[in-house]
């Protein structure tokens, strides 16, 4: 590993530490007011948080909050497009503010073309955090041979099919 990522990873487990204790890390504290530096029980801040509340505050101090996002999109995808069309459907990646999804049919990848506009409303209603610009649906095709975004010109494999 390298030093900076050490680094990155210290310090990510020292702020996750610190908020599992119930501490509050350095960025987040709150300003002490002359004469108050005294802790009294029962007082502003003294409650016990939910797990929950906890992680929220992780996620956002560690700026985890569109890749959850973009992982709950995931999830609900069938949320937006419907159970029938989410059965013949599958999101692939989600890549420079463009959600792929592979179609199991050329008919289903252009029915959801069509609704591209409404789907898209969908889901930035639901997740205006998530950074999404662009829809792309995939119609099943050959095989590729092509894995990655990398490549080197040329003719492919030979022989595969003879």
């Amino acid at each position: 590993m390298r030093t900076e990522e050490v680094v990155f990873a210290s310090e990510a487990y020292q702020r996750a530490k610190a908020l599992w204790k119930g501490r509050i890390p350095p960025s987040r504290t709150r300003r002490v007011v002359a004469g108050t530096e005294r802790s009294v029980p029962f007082g502003k801040g003294r409650d016990p948080r939910s797990l929950g509340e906890l992680l929220d505050l992780a996620a956002r101090d560690m700026g985890w909050t569109v890749e959850l996002d973009q992982a709950r999109l995931i999830s609900d995808w069938h949320r937006f497009v419907g159970d029938a069309m989410a059965a013949h459907t599958e999101v692939i990646e989600i890549r420079d503010g463009a959600l792929v999804v592979q179609c199991d049919s050329t008919t289903w990848a252009t029915e959801l073309r069509r609704l591209r506009g409404e789907i898209l409303t969908r889901i930035l209603d639901a997740y205006p955090e998530v950074e999404l610009r662009e829809l792309r649906f995939l119609a099943p095709g050959a095989p590729s041979w092509k894995h990655g975004p990398r490549s080197v010109p040329g003719r492919g494999p030979r022989d595969t099919y003879g």
